[in-house]
């Protein structure tokens, strides 16, 4: 008599709901947890390491990737190593000489320049040279070799693979390439799509699931056919990606830390049926140094610990520092997570971010460096605490509240800069007038350091964003500094070279081959080969006068493409 029946216990009240959420994320003292990964991150080596009673991490069990490559398990994807540096110059195209944030200016002008379509149309030649004479004509890997394209954004990559494909075009198509992007991205009013923009016809598709190592993701499907041999990505694929058949890499995006080893060892996987070894591994590099790449590789090389656990205190400051902006009110939070968790339509939850979201973005009238520090401490405190939940040995309510509120409110949060439309404005201000390639190394096989590696855990003190007195300078001056720095390939000023440039143009036109078989010739590939032709005539008159240029043009297979491409836009052609 004095028991209740199920239906007449208390319900569950949303508190309860949200401890229990929290206690189930924790980590069980009565399980194993196990983590198998070749890039251990802080956060892993605290979560799955064993602790030392010096309150280090490390793994409880080791493979290194030294002992690996020793073994032959995998290859050394560093052995031939082959890096460029780009120099650019640009020239003015208006008569304003209006004032521009000096490093945003920067930063824009090297963007502009490295998405500029004749920048990326001169790598493309030098990256497909290599690839047809090195990898594809030699038949490599029993000619089933493949490579890969690394570039910075989607619109890059999608820029890249047009490119690639008309000087395929040029050459008689003798294989198919291939762009991996997810969802749909416009480029001059055009919307492009994966599946839409490459060439997969169905009647090659004739692998079924029921076939032993059916792949089943189409695009990587396709690619491990002998009729596709280049893939352009941007970050799709470069981890996880497992293609034994891939050997080669053009890489023109900034890699840093873990991603540069998980990027780069996607030529790693051995494949004996092929004959695949080390020798047959290449990079090209036209964005990081050697150097960059070492250090990027070293913690991983061997042993990799962890000095000392999270302080967790940082989630306190954070959250502290976030109160106080006033963005939201506290009574929000809970009114937010208390529907959420009572699993309410999202049609309710809806206003409750967007009140916050409008105080953020209008009514408070926040500066543009208080809103960035916002949101930097934002997504600082969600990725913190979502790394640290499962093996905090306490439950702070609070903090878990303010978790799920944040991850719905970021994405509604409006950070831009006031500068950044003037700034945008830039490019309309200039031209690219040059744009050159030198070889820095090549085929340098990168020595990584034996000894153990010791990592440091998250930052403890908040980040956020950094105000200061602005430094503008004209934007003649902007340009001018740009190219002091991007464009040093030859002992010449930029006056000079553009001088030169201007002189054989000119020596080119007045050739007497010139107007029938360039200007007035309908055969694309024939009028390249002529102008390429009276080039060669041309500077070997200039040979004399000009020695450094001239042994430039003939020693630098990728200097003497810039340098004809350069030529080839001065001459109308």
């Amino acid at each position: 008599m004095g028991q209740t029946t199920r239906e007449e216990e208390e319900p569950e009240d949303v508190q309860d709901r949200i401890i229990k959420a929290m206690k189930a994320r924790k980590m069980r003292g009565n399980a194993s947890y196990l983590a198998f990964t070749a890039t251990p991150k802080p956060a892993t080596l605290e979560r799955f390491g064993t602790q030392k009673a010096d309150g280090k991490f490390e793994p409880f069990h080791l493979y290194s990737m030294k002992q690996a490559i020793e073994e032959g398990f995998i290859l050394d994807v560093l052995a031939n190593y082959t890096t460029y540096k780009s120099y650019y110059e640009i020239e003015k195209s208006i008569a304003e000489n209006p004032l521009f944030n000096t490093r945003k200016a920067q930063k824009k002008l090297k963007a502009y320049v490295e998405s500029h379509q004749q920048t990326i149309g001169t790598k493309a030649e030098v990256m497909l040279d290599h690839f047809l004479r090195k990898v594809y004509t030699s038949k490599k890997l029993k000619g089933k070799a493949k490579g890969m394209v690394v570039t910075q954004s989607i619109k890059s990559a999608i820029l890249y693979f047009q490119a690639l494909n008309r000087i395929l075009d040029d050459k008689g198509n003798p294989f198919k390439i291939l762009v991996a992007f997810s969802g749909k991205k416009k480029i001059k009013g055009i919307e492009y799509m994966e599946e839409s923009i490459n060439d997969m016809p169905a009647k090659l598709d004739t692998a079924k699931p029921s076939n032993p190592g059916y792949i089943s993701d189409k695009l990587a499907r396709y690619f491990d056919m002998d009729e596709y041999r280049l893939l352009v990505v941007a970050n799709k694929y470069l981890t996880g990606f497992d293609q034994p058949k891939l050997c080669t890499m053009f890489i023109d995006k900034r890699l840093q830390g873990v991603l540069a080893v998980q990027a780069l060892s996607r030529l790693n996987r051995s494949a004996n049926k092929l004959g695949k070894k080390t020798e047959d591994l290449f990079i090209l590099d036209f964005f990081n140094t050697t150097k960059e790449i070492k250090t990027a590789f070293d913690p991983f090389y061997t042993a990799t610990t962890l000095s000392e656990a999270t302080d967790v205190n940082v989630l306190h400051e954070l959250k502290g520092s976030l109160d106080e902006v006033g963005v939201y009110e506290w009574a929000e939070v809970e009114d937010f997570v208390a529907k959420y968790f009572a699993g309410v339509d999202a049609q309710e939850l809806s206003p409750i971010i967007a009140t916050a979201a409008e105080r953020f973005n209008d009514s408070l009238n926040l500066e543009d460096d208080e809103k960035a520090d916002f949101k930097i401490k934002a997504k600082q405190f969600v990725k913190i605490y979502g790394q640290m939940a499962s093996i905090l040995p306490y439950e702070v309510l609070k903090w878990e509240k303010l978790f799920w509120f944040l991850k719905f409110l970021i994405p509604h949060l409006v950070v831009k800069s006031g500068a950044d439309d003037l700034i945008d404005g830039l490019l309309n201000s200039v031209d690219l007038s040059t744009y050159g390639l030198e070889r820095v190394k090549l085929n340098e096989a990168i020595k990584l350091d034996a000894s153990e590696a010791e990592l440091d855990p998250q930052n403890p003190n908040p980040r956020g964003a950094h105000g200061g007195q602005e430094e503008k300078d004209l934007l003649e001056e902007i340009i001018k500094s740009f190219n002091e720095r991007w464009f040093q390939g030859w002992d010449a000023t930029p006056e000079d070279q553009r001088v030169k440039f201007i002189n054989l143009s000119e020596s080119i036109k007045a050739h007497p081959d010139f107007k029938t078989k360039v200007a007035d010739n309908q055969d694309e590939q024939n009028k390249d080969l002529a102008l390429r032709k009276i080039l060669d005539e041309v500077m070997s008159r200039q040979r004399k006068t000009e020695l450094d240029l001239y042994r430039l043009y003939v020693k630098d297979d990728a200097f003497n493409q810039a340098f004809f491409d350069t030529l080839k836009r001065m001459t109308g052609m």
